[in-house]
């Protein structure tokens, strides 16, 4: 791998925007709004999120996997964080959040110890817009590198480094702040989880796809079936009715996506134009969400606005980029 200061910046790019998609887009937290706040947090976020999606995608690029054995490395990385970091997936009632018991109650399942819909939230959560959405779109700002490694050993061993050092603090932050533990059989079903999704995408290896005839839909038509899957996955309600219909979009998406990707026309604009208008979906309902903690109406609706804002223009900027992929 020749060097390339281009690879750095987009692997930096990479791990400033996953935390942000990942936490900051739709402003649930105290933060929201603090600018300053907001800054500091990525010390945690960074590693949390960012060194993951450097990590997938590297290991992606370098094993030749297509996009289904990414968003299982993902949702791999998703079930870790929500079943073993910092253990939302098994709480009933993490961080005193006053409507838990609403999310969680209609779809709990006591020989498992979780929520159907929060497991669903949180892993999909996770994997797409964590994960698959930075990385969709911080390739697509450079069409000629997104095949490419951009790390060479060292730097994966640091990212590995930072994650591991990150998530031990988040766990060690929960186990002294929490009285919910997940119990020794949940961790380790989680566990077995994770190392089924990461064989499923050792077993997605070939981005050699099956080209069909036939014309892929213009940039932003998809950019707009994305914003609308997003819109309606997150205003599901946390019911077994929410749960089947969650089910139901993220399979046919896939479905679709993967069938689109099969047209010759298809390119990494349409990739980063799903990407966008799923991450708009997001920042759009951060306009409804309620803060933790005593948050400013100013301070929220500014911070609801500066992402949705630079949700679109990320997505316009990507999908314009022209090269190869």
């Amino acid at each position: 791998m020749r060097r390339d200061p281009r690879r750095l910046v987009l692997a930096a790019g990479l791990l400033v925007l996953a935390p942000m998609c990942a936490e900051y887009v739709t402003g649930y937290d105290d933060s929201t709004g603090d600018p300053l706040a907001l800054a500091a947090n990525l010390l945690i976020f960074g590693p949390l999120y960012g060194a993951p999606a450097l990590l997938i995608r590297e290991t992606a690029r370098r094993l030749g996997m297509s996009w289904p054995g990414i968003l299982a490395l993902a949702a791999a990385f998703g079930v870790l964080q929500a079943g073993v970091v910092d253990q939302s997936m098994f709480s009933e009632g993490y961080r005193d959040s006053p409507y838990w018991e609403e999310m969680t109650g209609p779809t709990y399942v006591a020989p498992l110890g979780l929520a159907a819909f929060t497991a669903l939230s949180f892993v999909a959560g996770h994997a797409i817009w964590s994960f698959a959405v930075p990385i969709a779109l911080t390739e697509a700002l450079s069409p000629r590198l997104s095949r490419t490694p951009w790390l060479r050993t060292p730097g994966l061993v640091t990212a590995a480094v930072l994650y591991l050092a990150a998530a031990a603090l988040v766990l060690r932050e929960h186990l002294r702040t929490e009285d919910d533990h997940a119990t020794a059989a949940q961790i380790a079903g989680a566990l077995a989880a994770v190392a089924l999704l990461v064989l499923f995408a050792l077993s997605r290896r070939s981005c050699d796809r099956a080209v069909r005839e036939g014309a892929a839909p213009r940039p932003i038509v998809v950019a707009a079936g994305g914003l609308v899957a997003g819109l309606v996955f997150d205003f599901l309600p946390s019911t077994w009715a929410g749960v089947a219909a969650g089910l139901a979009v993220i399979a046919l998406c896939g479905t679709i996506a993967v069938r689109l990707a099969r047209s010759p026309r298809w390119t990494i604009r349409h990739s980063a134009a799903l990407a966008a208008g799923a991450l708009t979906a997001r920042a759009a309902v951060g306009f409804f969400a309620v803060p933790l903690g005593e948050v400013a109406p100013v301070a929220k609706y500014a911070h609801n606005v500066a992402f949705l804002a630079g949700a679109v223009l990320l997505g316009v900027l990507a999908a314009r980029r022209r090269g190869a992929a």
